[in-house]
């Protein structure tokens, strides 16, 4: 963790200079200046002192929570094709499998699949954007056709197939993360 940022961020917020929080501190402005560029690293009685001068505490400030990136662009995602199942992945959520769901956008080619997933816990959403594909569910298939989605709890193998002449493209969204 680089504190010196997360000090420098709190004494910005407090509208103090380095001068100021140094005097506060009983310590130099060069030090304050060191450690919030990482030069130094102040020892636990000094930091106590400095966090106190900004109106905190250990605890507080390092229990903090960042703040979460909620928007995301094309330039997050990651792709990864498979050619001979002719489908393409990209995982629109960088580091989604942290979470509670792993939203991918699914681009299967004419005649192309994805490899069949095994039971597991959890359930699975897809919504189809463009042209239509085969859901197959254990023994079941389903048409899901562009404009509907298809909702299932993953306790039996499954997997997508487009037997079409077009791409058919998918908003799908894994629950906990299993791509």
């Amino acid at each position: 963790m680089k504190i010196g940022e997360k000090i420098r961020r709190l004494r910005v917020q407090n509208s103090l200079t380095q001068e100021e929080l140094a005097d506060r501190c009983e310590l130099t402005k060069g030090f304050i200046s060191q450690v919030e560029r990482d030069l130094t690293s102040p020892s636990i009685a000094t930091l106590v002192d400095i966090l106190e001068g900004l109106g905190t505490n250990l605890r507080d400030f390092f229990s903090e929570i960042e703040d979460e990136k909620i928007v995301f662009s094309k330039e997050d995602a990651f792709v990864t094709e498979n050619e001979d199942y002719k489908y393409t992945l990209k995982w629109i959520v960088p580091n989604a499998q942290k979470n509670v769901m792993e939203p991918i956008l699914l681009e299967l080619e004419p005649e192309g699949r994805t490899k069949e997933d095994s039971p597991h816990e959890g359930e699975e959403f897809g919504y189809v954007i463009k042209g239509s594909v085969i859901l197959h569910l254990g023994s079941e298939k389903h048409k899901v056709r562009k404009g509907e989605s298809f909702y299932f709890k993953a306790n039996s193998n499954h997997y997508l197939q487009n037997p079409g002449k077009t791409k058919a493209v998918i908003l799908w969204v894994s629950s906990p993360p299993s791509f």
